[in-house]
């Protein structure tokens, strides 16, 4: 028997979000990428509901924000317990809020754009082996007559929390169970609740409740007083009681089509990279549901990874570059287990100083400011900054806003592509390219056309002035200095976008 052989770029394991993102990106660049996901067909199993701020902005550089946002409800602030919320109404972004909307939409819409781009998504197909060498990554999927062979230049496991490329990888796990004894249920519901997203936390333990939009709600419940193994049967009457004791009622809730229960453990792998084989997502980490930062810190390493695999792939970037996935999203993921890790402590309070902490919090909820402020941010996304290098410019490595441009180049419709009019960053990020925004020197950049976008700030009397910024696929600050000489702009395009095409 003869195996099928195959063969692309990069191949990704797992069709969730983050692997869907990821493949989209790498299609639009021109990169042949496959995708390989065990379920036989698309899941109507919703896991996430929430879509944060630094999210819809990396959405809205891949034109799906607006898209999405018509799927759902935006909240301008997020409840966890009590009075306790996380304000994002202030948030500097043009999406100050968090939306509520099944993950099967940001699935749907994420599949679409990257079969459109050209993915391959292959379902139905089971890894069963993993190798790798100086050159290339061999992974063997299937049995029998459907035993096939996929060979690309990288892989990236994105296929959950029980990884098998993880596992194949030897690549350890280590970590704890946060809460066990998770009820999940999609229900109906005789009273609709108040609030989009009601949450609430009590001695009794806590409950969950959010709309599909169709009539439907997701349940989300814990009984502190009934801690039954993985594999117990859930009962409808189980459900209702903890959400009535936690919530204060349970709205009528009826009709199960679905239920399970389930433990949420907090984990991460030490390493995201091994050889050609990266990790992003849930097999890379996975904590608690607090705060709805699950999906979202998937789509972000998606967002982070992609651009540099493809630069890989095409050849104009060092192996180094690759490293700086680990450097930069390892650090990320740590920050959301401590962060989703305490909240979630804070919701179930088993001791008296951890209830009294969370009733002092609950207390002063409305005179947190500073402190709110920057929860805020850091729950949303919107103040993740990467590392830079000693004496760079204070921007390098943040998150630069949607800076308003003009005289995109390449832009569209123009006839000399260099007369772009009014337009907005993250507009000029759905090229797939970095940009470079400067008032002047734009032509130093165009031996490097067709890695870079060029355009002016909108306003040249701005912030910006001065300053002449580099601003990476995925949205942050690649390098900016005040006032640079010719030299110094194409010494610095040199290092992030490798050798001109003219050499």
């Amino acid at each position: 028997m003869t195996e099928k052989q195959l063969s692309s770029d990069v191949l990704i394991v797992g069709a969730g979000p983050t692997g869907l993102l990821l493949a989209g990106d790498l299609a639009n660049a021109g990169v042949r990428v496959t995708v390989l996901e065990k379920r036989g067909s698309e899941s109507n199993l919703t896991r996430a509901f929430t879509v944060h701020a630094r999210t819809l902005e990396q959405l809205d550089a891949r034109g799906l924000a607006d898209d999405l946002i018509a799927t759902g409800a935006p909240l301008s602030s997020l409840r966890l317990f009590g009075r306790l919320r996380i304000e994002l109404g202030a948030l500097p972004t043009r999406f100050p809020f968090v939306l509520i909307t099944p993950q099967s939409n940001t699935e749907r819409l994420l599949q679409e754009r990257a079969l459109k781009a050209g993915a391959t998504i292959l379902r139905g197909v089971e890894v069963t082996g993993l190798r790798q060498d100086a050159e290339s990554v061999r992974i063997e999927t299937g049995e029998g007559d459907a035993k096939a062979v996929h060979r690309a230049r990288y892989a990236v496991g994105t296929d959950g929390v029980h990884s098998t490329v993880r596992d194949l990888l030897g690549i350890p796990f280590p970590g704890e169970s946060v809460v066990d004894s998770v009820l999940l249920a999609d229900v109906r519901l005789e009273r609709t609740p108040e609030d989009v997203l009601t949450v609430g936390a009590n001695e009794n333990g806590f409950a969950f409740l959010a709309p599909f939009g169709d009539g439907w709600y997701r349940v989300i419940a814990w009984d502190r007083a009934r801690r039954l193994p993985d594999s117990a049967p859930v009962n409808l009457s189980e459900i209702a009681d903890i959400t009535r004791r936690a919530l204060g009622e349970d709205y009528g809730l009826h009709d199960a089509r679905w239920s399970s229960r389930f433990h949420s453990d907090e984990r991460q792998a030490p390493n995201y990279r091994s050889g050609r084989v990266f990790l992003a997502g849930d097999a890379a980490h996975c904590h608690s549901p607090a705060g709805g930062q699950g999906m979202n810190t998937g789509l972000q390493d998606a967002a982070n990874l992609s651009w540099k695999l493809a630069a890989a792939v095409q050849g104009w970037a060092p192996d180094a570059l690759l490293d700086t996935y680990q450097t930069e999203r390892h650090p990320v993921g740590r920050t959301v287990l401590r962060t989703s890790g305490a909240l979630v402590r804070l919701a179930l309070a088993r001791s008296g100083p951890t209830r009294a902490l969370r009733s002092a919090l609950t207390s002063f909820a409305d005179g947190l400011g500073p402190v709110a402020a920057k929860g805020a941010r850091s729950v949303s996304g919107i103040g993740i900054k990467y590392p830079a290098p000693k004496d760079s410019h204070p921007l390098a490595g943040r998150r630069v806003p949607d800076l308003r441009l003009t005289g995109l180049y390449p832009a569209e419709g123009t006839a000399d592509g260099r007369t772009g009019g009014p337009g907005r960053l993250y507009e000029a990020l759905r090229t797939g390219r970095f940009v470079l925004v400067s008032n002047d020197e734009l032509s130093a950049a165009d031996p490097w056309a067709d890695r870079v976008v060029t355009a002016a700030p909108a306003d040249p009397h701005g912030k910006l002035r001065d300053t002449v910024l580099l601003v990476r696929p995925d949205g942050y600050a690649a390098w900016a200095a005040v006032d640079p000489s010719r030299g110094e702009l194409r010494a610095a395009l040199a290092h992030w976008l490798g050798a001109p095409s003219d050499d």
